[in-house]
């Protein structure tokens, strides 16, 4: 493909004309093509990656006030992940403007991985070329229907965090853990906990662990509530 027509096509998906079209070329050359690997994408592909990570995590910071770290994580991981961001470059069709070598060019189907690789790298070229404002409305435009989905994902499976949104919106309220009982062996123990919010307790349930009997002991007082019903979520069974 001539760059100028490479150019031209990438500039349409991506929305951007680049005052700097070498970095647009750049960030179009796959390693295969490339002379040398120093003039392929791979450099803007490290770039852009963290570019992508630190919009994703500002993003979530944001719009999810009452996620803990180890949500926003999840979240994070599921979003920047390389089949999120092959399944955004092909949507935006950035598999018809990458230059491959021959041995690549005949292939039918590109890698999941190559597809990720020329997005990334085109936001880095973006960022290098217009600034972080510019690469962060690219890079929403597309993912923010993936944050929430693995954010609403996350949320349901996450019974603590559910029932902790919801006691404080309706009872400005935060839920309370109460261990009642243990039993079995030191290596396959099972703990019994329930959950306090204002003042009343909820079911209790038992888990493997602490944290998955508190998780199953929301989910219980989430039950309680009307907020779920107990086929939403069938793998809460008793032990």
């Amino acid at each position: 493909m001539p760059w100028e027509a490479a150019i031209a096509r990438a500039e349409t998906a991506i929305g951007h004309h680049f005052a700097d079209r070498e970095l647009l070329k750049a960030a179009l050359t796959h390693a295969s093509f490339a002379d040398d690997r120093l003039n392929s994408n791979e450099r803007l592909e490290f770039f852009g990656d963290a570019v992508l990570g630190m919009v994703v995590c500002e993003e979530l910071y944001r719009r999810y006030p009452h996620f803990l770290e180890g949500e926003m994580t999840k979240i994070k991981s599921a979003v920047v992940s390389r089949r999120t961001c092959a399944k955004v470059g092909r949507h935006r069709e950035l598999d018809t403007c990458i230059v491959l070598g021959k041995g690549m060019a005949d292939q039918e189907h590109l890698p999941q991985s190559l597809l990720a690789a020329i997005y990334e790298s085109i936001i880095g070229a973006l960022y290098l070329d217009a600034g972080l404002e510019i690469a962060r409305q690219f890079i929403l435009q597309d993912m923010v229907e993936h944050i929430v989905a693995a954010a609403e994902s996350e949320n349901q499976r996450n019974f603590k965090s559910h029932l902790q949104q919801y006691t404080q919106k309706h009872f400005n309220s935060t839920p309370v853990y109460e261990m009642l009982d243990e039993k079995g062996p030191d290596h396959h123990k099972c703990f019994e906990v329930c959950v306090w919010v204002a003042g009343k307790s909820y079911p209790s349930a038992w888990g493997p662990n602490k944290k998955e009997a508190e998780q199953r002991a929301a989910f219980n007082a989430l039950v309680d509530l009307n907020v779920l019903e107990q086929q939403d979520d069938p793998g809460m069974m008793e032990l």
